[in-house]
């Protein structure tokens, strides 16, 4: 029997997504489902979106719903990891404090001011959690879905350097989706290779029966103008790769996209957009608690084609496949530091996970992946350290935050997000420095 365990059951749409799509397969045999949460009320919900989706695909699964997190993790096989420590109220703070002081975000969730102070919320969970899996799953395969998702695998690499640790993100199978969509070809019939960083990466391959495919998208960029106010189509123009997360997430990486109202404007942004989204998952939540109550049938996404049901299929079955998925660099892209997280094409099968060697990423691409990639190792640093300069430091190198702020306003910003988030930073973070210090 395969043991998995679900880490924030209380997401419970994606929870129950992911179980949907893992119930899928018809081969995958008896499954234990283990769900934790802290909240009393959304572990319920998890609870009985498990035992709905085990009903509607007739297929018994043995459930196992507690609070009790070292009971979920005791002897599991896979632990999926969907947190977000502080919940709303934390992302509130990251995206409208900055918003203040003028610093646009759309998401900030991945790098960047929100990035780094998010991050810095998660590390002491992940401490904690990976503490934990050593010493009652000490095999078990480790499946991060949390963002910021380089920075916390990075994290993970250090606290518990021994486990088997993989970062998903459905971006790059969701851009070949969109990009094969844009063109009029079947994405299944279309072969993609990205590599560079989450949310961040390259489509280095992408081609249609051997046809390469990006000389038919310039052609269909060229016959739409409105394409052109797409971020995403901008950052392709200029760098010649497509990036592999969405423009809402990609203008924020850079200096380009939200340093004036013109800018925003013209490609068409919307600051503080995850705040409506994550209200929009608050609202998804009661009306799953609602449906529960009321028996009715939950909705489920057809061909969500999330990666952590496939990883777990192949590695118990030995069925191969490639995915893309964010690891260590252990000499996986040449360019890039060696020690940081990297989003690579990853085959999983009968012979375990094996990330895919990619050589060097064009050198413009490169260049732009590493000034993401400070951002993420002053914030390591500043967890490892806790010293409370490198914190804002990680924030002084971002492009975005220095293409609008001053560094007197950084300093003076990351002084009101730390009083802000308060006890949920590792305390020797929380540490105040005048602006004017030397």
């Amino acid at each position: 029997m395969t043991r998995v365990t679900f880490i924030g059951a209380g997401s419970v749409v994606f929870t129950r997504q992911l179980l949907a799509d893992l119930l899928g397969f018809d081969d995958l045999g008896p499954l234990d489902l283990r769900l934790h949460d802290i909240d009393e009320s959304r572990l319920a919900v998890a609870e009985g979106t498990a035992r709905q989706v085990s009903e509607r695909f007739g297929r018994p699964i043995t459930i196992t719903a507690t609070l009790d997190r070292r009971r979920a993790l005791e002897g599991t096989d896979f632990v999926i990891d969907m947190v977000q420590i502080g919940g709303i109220d934390a992302t509130r703070k990251d995206l409208e404090i900055p918003e203040r002081y003028g610093l646009h975000q759309t998401i900030g969730d991945t790098t960047g001011v929100g990035g780094v102070f998010r991050a810095l919320r998660t590390f002491p969970f992940l401490t904690a959690l990976t503490a934990d899996i050593r010493e009652v799953a000490p095999n078990a395969v480790f499946l991060n879905y949390t963002n910021p998702m380089a920075m916390n695998i990075w994290w993970t690499s250090v606290v518990a350097p021994e486990l088997t640790a993989l970062g998903l993100c459905h971006s790059v199978y969701w851009t070949a989706h969109d990009l094969a969509e844009l063109v009029g070809v079947p994405v299944s019939e279309t072969r993609f290779r990205a590599a560079g960083v989450n949310h961040q990466a390259w489509m280095l391959e992408w081609s249609h029966e051997g046809r390469d495919l990006y000389p038919v998208l310039r052609d269909r960029i060229r016959a739409d103008p409105e394409l052109e106010r797409r971020v995403r189509v901008e950052i392709f123009r200029r760098v010649g790769y497509y990036p592999t997360e969405t423009s809402e997430h990609s203008s924020e990486y850079l200096p380009w996209f939200l340093r004036s109202p013109e800018q925003i404007d013209k490609f068409r942004l919307q600051p503080l957009e995850y705040i409506g989204i994550s209200e929009e998952n608050v609202a998804e939540f009661h009306a799953a608690e609602a449906s529960l109550e009321s028996g009715s049938p939950l909705e489920l996404e057809e061909g969500a084609a999330e990666y952590a049901p496939q990883v777990i299929h192949s590695l118990v079955t030995g069925t191969e496949r490639e995915i893309h998925a964010n690891v260590v660099n252990r000499g996986l892209i040449d360019n890039l530091p060696q020690g940081a997280v990297v989003e690579v094409p990853t085959l999983v099968g009968a012979d375990g996970i094996r990330p895919q060697p990619m050589g060097s990423l064009p050198v413009q691409a490169a260049a732009i992946n590493r000034s993401y990639l400070s951002v993420n190792e002053l914030t390591i640093e500043a967890a490892r350290t806790g010293d409370p300069k490198l914190l804002r430091q990680a924030v002084l190198v971002d492009p975005n935050a220095s293409s609008t702020l001053t560094p007197e306003q950084i300093w003076e910003l990351c002084n009101d997000l730390v009083t802000a988030h308060g006890d949920l930073l590792p305390e020797p973070l929380r540490e105040l420095i005048p602006a004017s210090a030397l």
